[in-house]
């Protein structure tokens, strides 16, 4: 006699992170498996200057970016990171096209900022092209249902990008 029961699998069940893919202030978004989404998006400036609400605290990144191709309501999301000139991560954040604007020719804009321990050190702001907007449920999360290939992990400060 054998007894199987729904929903189980003898290959059990496995989490692997994606590769994290090559920063730049243009990428083209990428899916956890690699694969290119149709969604560009660009760091289109960025300065140091004071946050309007708190000028007390100096500089920060204050950047503007843009995804061209990305759903309004539920587009993708990627880390923004302030660099040296050795591309070492100062400070980062991930940005979501859901949290833009329309812009010109269908584009959606958005500003944000980051803030730094040494402002004075920022060479450039950069992207990378790993979609952070869904993350699936982990083996840990659900056993029967999670796993798979999930985005690479968040970028962060001391990353060399």
């Amino acid at each position: 006699m054998i007894v199987a029961l729904s929903g189980c699998s003898s290959w059990g069940c496995t989490d692997t992170r994606a590769k994290r893919g090559e920063a730049g202030t243009r990428v083209q978004i990428e899916n956890s498996s690699g694969r290119r989404i149709g969604v560009t998006t660009e760091v289109v400036d960025w300065r140091l200057e004071p946050h309007p609400q708190v000028p007390s605290e100096g500089d920060k990144v204050h950047f503007h970016y843009r995804f061209d191709g990305a759903d309004p309501a539920s587009g993708p999301a990627v880390d923004a990171c302030a660099v040296d000139k050795e591309r070492v991560a100062l400070g980062c954040r991930t940005v979501y096209s859901s949290g833009a604007w329309s812009g010109p020719n269908g584009a959606l804009t958005g500003d944000d900022w980051l803030t730094v321990e040494h402002p004075e050190q920022v060479a450039d702001v950069l992207l990378l092209p790993n979609d952070q907007s869904y993350d699936r449920r982990t083996c840990q999360q659900d056993i029967k249902d999670g796993g798979g290939t999930h985005p690479p992990k968040p970028a962060g400060r001391g990353d060399q990008l």
